[in-house]
């Protein structure tokens, strides 16, 4: 009978042991969210202080616990730059641009190193993506002139090897090596450590990291700060048409059809309630993300502040029973990118709707 006499003692002990776990476990979670809250402010002292090597490994934890985080990975990009690494900081940049093509900074840094290296028309392809996702970023336009010089002193040297008698080019020639000579800031060596803060901007000539000024953004990875736009005291939101119900589902091509714009009409609305209504239970989502952080990450870039356009064009439509495969052409326009692109849909029909199954670009 002893056994029995010891098992509510038992019994609540696990209980106190599983309120503890729970409560270390929520501690720890709070620990860890204000460590990494911490992080990237102290990650950029190191660097302001010139402690590259301290800041490289604290970048590296921080990549480590948030792998998606655009800030850190920019952060470690200025800091390979910085001790001399840049093949791995034009590796870290490549795929931040790859992952988050709207931000124009990694395109910009991207071109301060092919710059450095002397590839002159990697630099200049890589700038005109950077204008090209923000038209308004003023230091990849003075950079592109600067690259534009430079390739046109290296036309000017081949013209004069050709024909070293030709004093229109020799003219042409002196003039724009002086150009580059007075862009370039006095006092600042290539390859030299900067002692300004590393969010500074800087022109290719300088060779050191391009300005950048990360921020918290809609997705869980940070982005880079937009250039200011003129401050208002209060911030009134666009109004926005009622919600509308989704277009019933008919067996023709028309139908399809008149979904898919009704579609790109919520989406340029950002009236996200119904825009993510188009989409079905088993909806195929990126990456196979969980359905509802895939739905919170689309609320969170639709409702970016700003105006937003999509339009399709160039609609095909092929229907098979209750599937329809539709390819078309996208037309993407909002305050910071303008996009164009080859995209395929696949609706199902549920309940008496076409709904979209899987999306893919291309």
């Amino acid at each position: 009978m002893r056994p029995n006499s010891l098992t509510p003692s038992l019994a609540r002990l696990s209980a106190i042991l599983i309120s503890l776990v729970l409560s270390l476990s929520v501690a720890s979670a709070q620990t860890n969210a204000q460590a990494n809250a911490q992080a990237l402010p102290e990650i950029q002292r190191l660097m302001k202080q010139g402690q590259m090597p301290q800041a490289l490994e604290k970048v590296d934890i921080y990549i480590s616990t948030k792998p998606k985080d655009a800030q850190g990975r920019f952060l470690k990009g200025l800091i390979l730059t910085e001790i001399g690494r840049p093949a791995e900081a034009i590796a870290v940049f490549t795929k931040l641009s790859e992952d988050f093509p709207e931000l124009p900074e990694p395109y910009n840094n991207l071109a301060v190193l092919y710059a450095q290296q002397k590839q002159y028309d990697k630099a200049r392809a890589a700038l005109e993506m950077a204008i090209r996702t923000h038209p308004s970023y003023s230091i990849a336009h003075e950079n592109l002139g600067d690259v534009y010089a430079k390739l046109a002193s290296q036309a000017y040297d081949k013209a004069l090897q050709l024909d070293s008698s030709n004093t229109a080019t020799q003219t042409k020639l002196s003039m724009i090596k002086e150009l580059i000579s007075t862009s370039s800031k006095p006092g600042v060596k290539p390859g030299a450590a900067s002692t300004r803060p590393a969010s500074e901007p800087v022109k290719i000539a300088a060779v050191e990291p391009a300005k950048v000024t990360p921020a918290n953004p809609p997705d869980s990875p940070a982005k880079p700060v937009k250039p200011a736009e003129p401050a208002a005291s209060v911030k009134i939101p666009e109004a926005k048409a009622p919600a509308e119900k989704a277009p019933e589902a008919g067996n023709g091509e028309a139908d399809v059809v008149k979904v898919l714009q009704a579609w790109a009409s919520a989406w340029s609305r950002k009236d996200v309630k119904t825009y993510l209504a188009y989409y079905a239970s088993d909806f195929q989502t990126p990456n196979g993300m969980a359905r509802k952080a895939w739905e919170t990450e689309r609320t969170q870039r639709i409702d970016k502040p700003g105006k937003l356009q999509v339009s399709v064009d160039d609609i095909k439509v092929a229907v098979a029973g209750d599937k329809a495969t539709v390819r078309f052409r996208q037309h993407y326009t909002s305050s910071t990118l303008k996009t164009s692109a080859s995209k395929t849909v696949v609706f199902v029909k549920s309940a008496g709707k076409w709904l979209i199954q899987q999306e893919r670009v291309g």
